[in-house]
């Protein structure tokens, strides 16, 4: 693959809006999460909520889009002024030669899920004011920001569960190398909702305490929500940095438990460090999938080791930001960003005694140290796995 230039991204998330207050927090060490519930959903968990979304001023001429996802997807859209550089890529190339590629996994069915409660007593039928299309279908969030942009290139969503929004940076430089688009806007958007909530609860995937990756103790994962966006451009002035490879693979294990030996995970991570052009030992730092369950982070463990050894700094910021599921790819795409620009990689949060049956390099504290490769792992349910790996713009 051609390495693709990212001209601007940004992130929102329970560590706040944009990537100042992001890159602030991962100094500091400093975790969104927060012990709540949500709606009806009383589970006693961590959540990773963003702040802002309900008092967020909804114009009326999109008023069908209203929804917490495309709520969320608008703070992602006006943090870092990130809507001004998409327009200043529409007047250089033209509405029809930007395409939109997002990742979720559940979009807005909170919408449904309200709408539900209010059903005609009589004929069950649900209220008028349900907008299915702009609202709960998958597709609704490019949809959305597609309209809200004004652009006009081809449009997609994924929906892959955890890996969805990595794996849209493939999607986007692949057709940019074919010369079908000039740009695309990439990321990804997933807001709490109860089938979340209550689906990884029945899975007993959700931890009661705040979620320790690695942690010798960890029990399971803290849910969050994200939105986070990226501007690839072709022949970008001053990039932020370089998109230098995207590795996928689908293992197929299992619907919701990774490959016990890390095997998908493994061959998505030499697959990106292949279409790099670089080997393991180039990469400063991994950015791992990491999500607190006990299975997943053992199997990780074993194909991150696979492939880059014992030695490479790596940690989970999971414990920073809850896993935000379909966002997830978006949100440490953007981490990863920072890391190489800021030279900060940052450390796991939440460990109070390091799993000895694990032996990658996990990081307790950050380490302050000039990066020019990260790699970022996204990992989801059915095996489908997805490695990306950044350069510096240096």
């Amino acid at each position: 693959m051609k390495r693709q230039p990212i001209s601007d991204y940004t992130v929102v998330s329970a560590l706040g809006h944009g990537r100042e207050a992001t890159l602030a927090a991962l100094r500091e060490g400093r975790s969104g999460l927060r012990r709540c519930d949500f709606e009806t959903a009383t589970l006693g968990a961590w959540l990773g909520v963003v702040d802002g979304i309900d008092e967020l001023a909804w114009p009326e001429a999109l008023a069908a889009f209203d929804c917490r996802n495309n709520r969320l997807a608008e703070l992602g859209l006006r943090a870092d002024g990130f809507a001004a550089s998409v327009q200043r890529a529409r007047e250089r190339f033209g509405a029809g030669r930007i395409g939109v590629f997002l990742g979720t996994s559940t979009s807005g069915i909170l919408n449904t899920e309200l709408a539900y409660r209010r059903r005609d007593p009589v004929t069950g039928a649900l209220p008028a004011d349900l907008h299915y299309a702009e609202t709960h279908n998958t597709y609704s969030v490019a949809r959305y920001v597609r309209q809200r942009l004004a652009l006009q290139g081809p449009a997609a969503v994924v929906s892959t569960a955890c890996s969805s929004s990595a794996k849209v940076f493939g999607q986007a430089a692949r057709l940019i190398e074919l010369g079908l688009i000039d740009a695309a806007v990439v990321g990804g958007v997933d807001s709490l909702c109860l089938t979340t909530l209550y689906g990884f609860s029945a899975l007993e995937l959700v931890s009661s305490d705040i979620c320790r990756p690695w942690d010798a103790d960890r029990k399971g994962l803290s849910i969050g929500e994200a939105a986070a966006f990226a501007l690839l451009e072709r022949d970008a002035d001053a990039p932020q940095a370089w998109l230098l490879g995207c590795g996928e693979s689908s293992d197929g294990h299992h619907m919701s438990s990774p490959h016990p030996e890390g095997a998908g995970a493994a061959m998505a991570m030499r697959q990106a460090l292949a279409q790099a052009g670089c080997d393991a030992a180039a990469v400063g730092y991994v950015n791992l999938h990491g999500t607190g369950t006990p299975g997943n982070d053992a199997a990780e463990d074993q194909g991150v080791r696979a492939v880059f050894g014992t030695a490479t700094p790596c940690s989970s910021t999971k414990g920073h930001t809850g896993h935000t599921l379909g966002a997830a790819g978006g949100v440490e795409a953007a981490i990863a960003m920072l890391a190489l620009q800021h030279g900060l990689a940052p450390s796991g949060l939440n460990v109070e005694h390091l799993d000895p049956a694990l032996q990658v390099n996990y990081l307790l504290q950050p380490l302050h140290a000039p990066l020019e490769v990260v790699a970022s792992n996204s990992f989801g349910f059915g095996g489908s796995n997805c490695c990306l790996v950044f350069g510096a713009a240096r």
